[in-house]
């Protein structure tokens, strides 16, 4: 335990954030697998939201957020045009 009183107020403002960080790391988490399962327009967009606010709250990194929506991009595709190969 901290015996300073600026590292007890530290403590306790490590406990908010961590507490408020993982609210929004679990909403994303739990949209990601909605996006993954059920690729409808909606839920991308959902989990779309929810990647741009956990990078704007500095909880993921923004070229992960960016490889997390290129990735979510490409199940909207149609399969066919992902299959055929190009010439």
């Amino acid at each position: 335990m901290p015996l300073l009183h600026n590292a007890k107020k530290k403590l306790r403002q490590d406990k908010k954030r961590t507490i408020h960080n993982r609210k929004i790391k679990d909403t994303l988490k739990e949209l990601l697998k909605k996006a993954k399962s059920k690729k409808t327009p909606e839920t991308i967009s959902k989990a779309f939201s929810s990647i741009d606010k956990a990078v704007k709250h500095h909880i993921i990194h923004k070229n992960k957020a960016a490889r997390t929506k290129a990735s979510l991009s490409k199940l909207l595709s149609s399969p066919k045009a992902a299959s055929t190969p190009a010439q």
